[in-house]
């Protein structure tokens, strides 16, 4: 018996196992035998889910790849790699990969930068605290049909903006026809993300060991010290999990842009999900199987860099 656990493990039989604890007393663990009756009953518990999978998720997955590489609906003839070259040459999805592209490189910095900045400054003892975190939330409880007529009454040709602008002496703007629209979704897309986001960041800033910054303010440590060396560290699991939630919403950015602007909007405002919504219209399946093929693979590769990197900085707080 070991004087430093105080238990020992005796293995007596090929199933059996039984412990000792401090007084001998012997404390067994045998493994059950499952017998045929419960594996049926699993397996029938697990069929819904499990068919499900298969039906809804798995099927399509390899009917997609089968119709990227055909010739037609109706000439199943291999093609090979032809409907990946004519969609990668396609100018139309050359559009819209570019200003989907932009908008994600734009938006995933801004909404973890802005959120956690706002969780800092609420984290910190200031008035109305409780006001500012309601005011911040309240964009999760609008509908997206609301939050679209509000942008419309903002941003219409005859919209409260331009009649702001023209009190100081500015004139009309068509904002979802002009260099500005995609300004105008990245405002609705932060506005409608960042009370979320930012929620997140107070649990995880929360969650931080109080002993920890009392030991690094008695050490001297500035507050850009302890968010620098301490918080920052902390909370990079946050920030990995917001920065994907928020790549995926600005790939899902196409429901606010199509009720504001239609299939066919401003050129800026054509996103990738323009491309397939008008493709599927068109019944062009081996252009749009080949066009979500590679949207997935630059996800994945994304997504995978993303968690190569939290990995390593995960790593470096564990030590």
């Amino acid at each position: 018996m070991s004087k430093n656990t105080g238990v020992s493990v005796k293995k007596l039989k090929k199933e059996k196992v039984v412990v000792l604890d401090n007084q001998g007393n012997k404390i067994d663990y045998t493994k059950k035998h499952v017998n045929w009756r419960d594996r049926v009953k699993s397996a029938l518990f697990l069929s819904p889910s499990l068919i499900g999978v298969l039906v809804f998720f798995v099927a399509p997955f390899f009917v997609v790849i089968f119709y990227a590489n055909t010739e037609s609906l109706m000439d199943k003839t291999f093609v090979g790699l032809r409907n990946f070259k004519m969609v990668l040459e396609n100018a139309a999805f050359r559009t819209a990969a570019k200003n989907t592209l932009f908008f994600s490189l734009l938006t995933v910095p801004l909404a973890i930068l802005l959120s956690m900045g706002m969780a800092l400054i609420l984290d910190e003892e200031i008035p109305a605290k409780s006001y500012f975190r309601t005011f911040f939330l309240s964009p999760l409880m609008v509908p997206v049909a609301s939050v679209v007529l509000i942008w419309q009454v903002l941003f219409d040709y005859h919209g409260v903006v331009n009649d702001i602008l023209h009190v100081f002496g500015g004139g009309n703007i068509d904002w979802f026809k002009s260099g500005w629209s995609q300004l105008v979704v990245v405002i609705l897309f932060l506005w409608k993300n960042l009370g979320y986001n930012m929620i997140l960041f107070m649990s995880a800033l929360t969650a931080i060991p109080k002993d920890v910054l009392e030991v690094s303010y008695l050490d001297g440590a500035s507050p850009f010290q302890q968010f620098w060396y301490i918080k920052l560290r902390f909370i990079s699991p946050t920030i990995f999990f917001v920065g994907i939630m928020s790549l995926i919403n600005s790939f899902k950015v196409f429901r606010e842009v199509y009720l504001l602007t239609g299939d066919y909007p401003f050129d800026s405002l054509y996103m990738l999900q323009h491309f397939m919504n008008n493709t599927f219209r068109t019944l062009n399946y081996q252009k749009l199987s080949a066009a979500a093929i590679i949207m997935c693979t630059v996800m994945i590769v994304i997504i995978g860099a993303l968690f190569i990197f939290e990995e390593k900085v995960g790593k470096d707080v564990e030590g």
